[in-house]
């Protein structure tokens, strides 16, 4: 049996708003991201598990999306965003510009996107073994999503990293 994946990123960030790449800094949801993840909670009410990246932004958006309804939440810091290092916290614009010398290559301080697409590999590996048959959502990070795109499709990270983000309301995928 399949399991059926869900893939969310977190929602609006005062970071988003002001173009700051946040990496592995915590975040905090803007008030237009608090209500896009009461909106997510609605859109995404039929999973079985909640996973959601350690990252603060993250867990303020499932924690909003599906609060009172009981639905678990589990927390795995493998969902973080790629960790920038030095450039955490650094104008969207200049981490943007250097995204393709850190695919296999560490940012200075941080890791590489090849290292998130590790972490994503382990943690499907897990979701598999736990999830057969069941509907499982992520609320993580663009990284993580070009994580799935590169493992599941086999995109090349070079293309993913220099893609343009669009904002949907999020990605199904199919785990056999």
């Amino acid at each position: 049996m399949a399991v059926k994946l869900v893939y969310e990123t977190h929602s609006i960030t005062v970071d988003n708003e002001t173009g700051i790449a946040t990496g592995w800094l915590p975040g905090e949801l803007s008030e237009r991201g608090r209500v896009l993840a009461a909106e997510l909670g609605v859109r995404r009410e039929a999973v079985d598990v909640v996973y959601a990246s350690d990252l603060r932004r993250a867990v303020q958006t499932a924690e909003i999306a599906f609060a009172g309804d009981g639905k678990e939440i589990r927390l795995d810091r493998r969902l973080r965003e790629c960790d920038y290092g030095i450039y955490n916290g650094r104008p969207v614009s200049e981490v943007a510009a250097l995204r393709s010398r850190y695919i296999d290559t560490p940012w200075p301080g941080g890791q590489s996107y090849r290292q998130v697409v590790a972490e994503m590999a382990g943690f499907l590996r897990d979701v598999m073994k736990e999830w057969q048959g069941r509907v499982v959502l992520l609320v993580s990070h663009s990284a993580n999503r070009w994580a799935l795109q590169n493992l599941l499709y086999g995109t090349p990270l070079e293309e993913l990293v220099d893609a343009p983000f669009e904002w949907r309301p999020g990605w199904e995928y199919s785990l056999a």
